[in-house]
């Protein structure tokens, strides 16, 4: 097959490592996903936020009038009366109560939120990529997309439920603390602001240092993920050929990798913590000396103004502890949705074509309509005639002109493709590996667009297909079988959804894999997992031409259908494959040449180019490639 693909993309994505240069349109974007379908519950989440730092603040100016207007007094009398004092306290519960109430409110509203806001991003990843071509995913680490549903959704997770919440809650607090302390003094509270600038300094240059190692660590670990996903799906060729150690040595470099971004990352982010707090403890040691120091010499602070302002003190820090901490999960978070919203941006598969196929019944006069009685066929949808639908029976004559194609500008892999199959005729294509032979049958259904040439269907181009339509009236047999979760049944009937349960057994008869379904645990009920693991190769390529053949498609196209099938097998398929093929059209790709010897005509291919044609004696006649390939299976 000539279809080298390059190898995975290096995707630049998430934000610079940087601090300053955080990724801001990502930040917004990632915002903007919470506000529009959450507007009203992050509205009430902001109240309760701001309720939430409204009663810190009155919780530690209370604290002044408790010592000052009951406490203090209370000291001085002989015989104390607790009324007041009991009062006090009863408004001091009320306001503790209402902080807790908002803070229950802001985490109980923000988990559904977070959630909501993670199932509408998985949701919208997992429908761009039903939209994304196949290129994409010939040039994408498998193990690197999954990342994005996993590790990316997490951090965004941690984000939007812990960081983002606590980042206004602290912006909240630090503006109302702020604005309280200088009410109580305005020295002290310079001596707090010029102590803190000195944290916020030391804290933006850890978090900047360990920040640029998050970034990396979060590529890292899908470069990790999509190499273990590439490993267990690979794991029988890595035993076969005793790849271990080679395998566990490049595990070992990509793992070390890792490990050394995530270490770079908490060597720093876990030192924040310790440093801010030891840091904070001084600032409020340092406020008590210099406030007592102000009530002793100059009066103007009370007993109760140094303890509510030492308690404000304390939350004024906290705050700023917080943002430290939560910097890196930020930054984190933003590296995973950029990441996502790279795959949200991918450009999806475009698709021009306006001219429809559909699948209608035949009346017993031979005209077609959608309730007809008769077994149903692929039709072209054409104008209407006097007011009713008009269709005409697809024939299935496909035809290339002078057709190029290269998957990489500049690296042409087909030249001058030129070759018809009239209605009916079954079509081989052989060759050396690497020749071009799937690449041209992903021409035919569109995978990939040509660059020069055309393709026609029954007459028409196919870029003016509607590419669900053409592909839908393609039966393909791909040599590497994928199987689903799920009943046999479910597996054959993918081919088509609304098949009914004797169309489904019909399809398998056809493919000869009714006999070994009936033996299985619970017959066509049977569920499948792990890719049909518990069946064997050729078994599961007759699933895979049943499936194929319960879509009763105009055209076939068979990739090494046989490849994987022991000779008795093959024998049986072959006899199922007969009948499947009379009166489609069929594409062959084989490398057993005894497989295509009753073909009308077969195409000799060389390096994306077409050196021998016609059927199997006269190529044979001709001495050629075919002959060589041909005589050389047999000797």
């Amino acid at each position: 097959m000539s279809n080298a693909m390059p190898g995975p993309g290096r995707r630049q994505m998430g934000p610079k490592s940087s601090l300053k240069n955080m990724d801001t349109a990502t930040f917004k974007r990632l915002l903007l996903c919470i506000w529009k379908p959450y507007k009203w519950r992050m509205l009430l989440v902001l109240l309760c936020i701001v309720a939430s730092a409204l009663t810190g603040v009155a919780q530690s100016l209370f604290l002044q009038t408790l010592i000052d207007d009951y406490i203090a007094p209370l000291l001085l009398e002989a015989a104390p009366v607790f009324t007041g004092l009991l009062k006090a306290l009863g408004v001091m519960a009320c306001i503790y109560l209402a902080g807790i109430t908002a803070t229950f409110l802001t985490n109980r509203v923000m988990v559904t939120i977070s959630q909501g806001v993670l199932k509408n991003v998985r949701d919208e990843m997992f429908a761009r990529m039903q939209t994304l071509p196949v290129k994409y995913f010939d040039t994408h680490n498998h193990g690197d997309v999954m990342s994005c549903y996993t590790n990316d959704t997490d951090a965004m997770q941690q984000m939007i439920s812990q960081s983002i919440p606590q980042l206004i809650s602290s912006v909240v607090t630090i503006v109302s603390v702020l604005a309280a302390m200088i009410t109580l003094s305005p020295t002290l509270t310079a001596l707090v602001l010029v102590f803190v600038s000195f944290m916020v300094y030391i804290a933006q240059t850890l978090a900047g240092k360990s920040g640029a190692y998050f970034v990396k660590r979060q590529k890292a670990l899908g470069d990790v993920n999509g190499y273990i996903e590439e490993m267990i799906h690979g794991q029988k060729v890595v035993k076969v050929f005793c790849h271990e150690e080679a395998a566990e040595a490049e595990f070992n470099r990509r793992n070390d990798a890792l490990c050394e971004n995530e270490t770079g990352a908490n060597r720093f982010a876990n030192i924040l913590m310790p440093i801010m707090g030891n840091l904070g403890n001084f600032l409020y040691v340092l406020s008590a000396i210099v406030g007592g120091a102000l009530a002793i010499f100059t009066g103007h602070l009370t007993l109760g103004a140094i303890a509510s302002f030492l308690q404000l003190t304390k939350s004024f820090v906290m705050p700023v502890n917080q943002v430290s901490q939560q910097l890196n999960s930020v930054v984190m978070a933003l590296a995973g949705a950029g990441r996502i919203f790279k795959l949200l941006d991918e450009k999806p598969e475009s698709d021009t074509g306006t001219v429809t196929l559909t699948h209608v019944k035949r009346n017993a006069d031979g005209t077609l309509c959608e309730t007809g009685e008769n077994t149903g066929v692929w039709a072209w949808k054409c104008p209407k005639v006097n007011g009713e639908n008009n269709y005409v029976e697809v024939r299935g004559d496909v035809r290339f002109a002078d057709v190029d194609f290269a998957y990489v500008p500049g690296k042409t892999v087909l030249h001058d493709i030129t070759l018809y199959a009239k209605p009916g005729q079954k079509i081989a294509f052989v060759g050396a590996t690497g020749a071009g032979k799937t690449t041209i049958t992903n021409l035919i259904n569109r995978f990939y667009d040509l660059q020069d040439g055309t393709i026609t269907y029954d007459g028409i181009d196919i870029n003016r297909i509607r590419k669900a339509d053409l592909r839908a009236s393609q039966g393909y047999v791909l040599q590497d079988v994928n199987l689903f979760t799920g009943t046999v049944m479910e597996n054959i009937r993918f081919g088509k959804p609304d098949a009914t349960d004797e169309e489904v057994v019909r399809a398998a008869k056809l493919a000869n894999a009714h006999d070994f379904i009936m033996r299985l645990p619970n017959d066509y009920h049977t569920v499948l997992k792990g890719d049909g693991s518990g069946l064997s190769q050729g078994q599961r390529q007759l699933l895979s031409i049943a499936r194929a053949a319960v879509l009763d498609p105009p055209v076939m196209i068979l990739d090494e259908a046989t490849s994987s099938i022991d000779t008795r097998t093959e024998a049986l398929v072959q006899k199922g494959m007969d009948s499947l093929m009379e009166g489609r059209t069929v594409f062959v790709i084989a490398h057993r040449l005894s497989t295509v010897k009753d073909a009308e005509a077969i195409m000799v291919l060389e390096q994306g180019r077409i050196i021998e044609r016609g059927n199997h004696e006269q190529l044979m006649d001709m001495k050629g490639k075919y002959y060589q390939l041909y005589t050389g299976l047999l000797a």
